[in-house]
């Protein structure tokens, strides 16, 4: 009884637990620090180590399935996902958290509940369903079948990208497409094909670009944008153009994490404000109270999480399970860098929170769900490894 019970301590990933715990440790004092409103009661450090409770419960649900359930889920969980995007675009009012925004669904004594943060991990399940099945069915590849393999990576993409623009959400929407370029550099698909597709949507970002910010009468005629749609885009280049509306957030985002300077200000002691500093901009808490040791500390526990996660898709010897924990990978850190190149004005500011550190439910949830599968993708690998070596 001992033995097995070492052996499933040793299957456990513990170092990937820790890293999760200092995450905790780093969103709860974070989140502490920036509720300085006093019209608002809630306790959102309190609510945030609930949801971390809530997201501990779901990675041990997540890791009593193996991998090759997950793969006989896939459809199913893919098709709730889509369902749950489409509905909540038809949804009474009363159930949807705003009518204007239809991203969230709302929940009596429970609060707001986001399906997109769930289909990012039931896409990437998806995905790596598709090109691990055809993989095997096209053993011989040619440039017909790598075509056929691309067109449907893109329509299973294309599907949940189209529901959640419809909310309209383009931080999200900006993370599935992460999440298929990811996926799709690794599929296995010639060089022949991804350099000049990606190429070409390389150049047409590039030119949409350049339009936005020289000739933006030209997407008002041809297009049917409306000008205000591009001011995202006017804030990021100068947002000392309009300090007082679209560039407040930026230059208060700015400020807050410069005057950290090296060491910060200490816990509780930061001075600008920031709206909504709890949630997306949380990472100008950090810089302004911790300074760039703090910011730096918190950059480096990424890179620890995501080159753990490369371990791991590395050590594990079925394909599923590698192109699952590329898909997360590439979640995670396009959510990074682009959360935290936002507030640096390195990247236009999106609806896009940091990952385990910013407070939100249905986010860390969702982010927890992925970290369940790497749980257990450890935890049935060794089961495997163990066995054999039984044997």
């Amino acid at each position: 009884m001992n033995t097995q019970q070492k052996k499933v301590g040793e299957r456990f990933d513990w170092n990937l637990c820790l890293i999760l715990f200092l995450f905790l440790l780093v969103s709860i004092t974070a989140i502490s620090s920036a509720q300085t409103s006093d019209n608002d009661p809630t306790n959102y450090a309190l609510r945030q180590a609930v949801y971390y409770g809530i997201g501990a419960l779901i990675v041990g649900i997540a890791m009593y399935f193996d991998t090759e359930q997950y793969r006989k889920l896939s459809w199913f969980l893919y098709g709730i996902g889509i369902f749950l995007l489409a509905f909540i675009l038809v949804a009474p009012e009363r159930i949807v958290a705003d009518p204007d925004i239809r991203s969230w669904y709302y929940f009596p004594g429970f609060g707001s509940l986001q399906p997109s943060e769930f289909m990012k991990t039931f896409l990437i399940i998806m995905i790596s369903r598709t090109i691990v099945e055809h993989n095997d069915r096209f053993f011989q590849k040619t440039i017909k079948t790598d075509f056929w393999l691309l067109a449907k990576i893109s329509i299973l993409t294309i599907i949940p990208l189209g529901l959640v623009m419809l909310q309209p959400d383009l931080g999200t929407s900006l993370v599935f497409i992460a999440i298929f370029s990811g996926l799709v550099l690794v599929s296995g698909i010639t060089w022949k094909i991804i350099v000049p597709v990606f190429g070409t949507i390389a150049l047409i970002g590039t030119a949409a670009l350049l339009l936005v910010i020289y000739n933006p009468e030209f997407l008002e005629e041809k297009f049917g944008l409306v000008k205000y749609q591009f001011d995202r885009i006017y804030t990021w280049l100068d947002p000392y153009n309009n300090p007082q509306d679209e560039g407040y957030n930026l230059i208060q985002t700015l400020t807050a994490i410069g005057s950290g300077e090296i060491t910060g200000k200490g816990y509780n002691e930061k001075v600008v404000f920031v709206p909504e500093q709890h949630t997306d901009f949380i990472f100008s808490v950090i810089g302004e109270e911790y300074g760039f040791i703090g910011a730096s500390f918190v950059i480096s526990l990424f890179f620890l999480l995501i080159y753990h996660l490369i371990k791991v898709a590395l050590e594990t010897k079925d394909p599923f399970s590698s192109y699952v924990c590329t898909g997360i990978i590439c979640m995670i850190t396009f959510h990074v860098f682009e959360n935290i190149g936002m507030q640096i004005q390195l990247l236009p500011i999106t609806g896009i929170p940091l990952p385990f550190i910013s407070y939100g439910g249905s986010s860390l949830m969702g982010t927890m769900l992925a970290m369940g599968i790497i749980f257990s993708i450890r935890y049935h690998h060794r089961t495997y490894m163990f066995a054999s070596d039984e044997k």
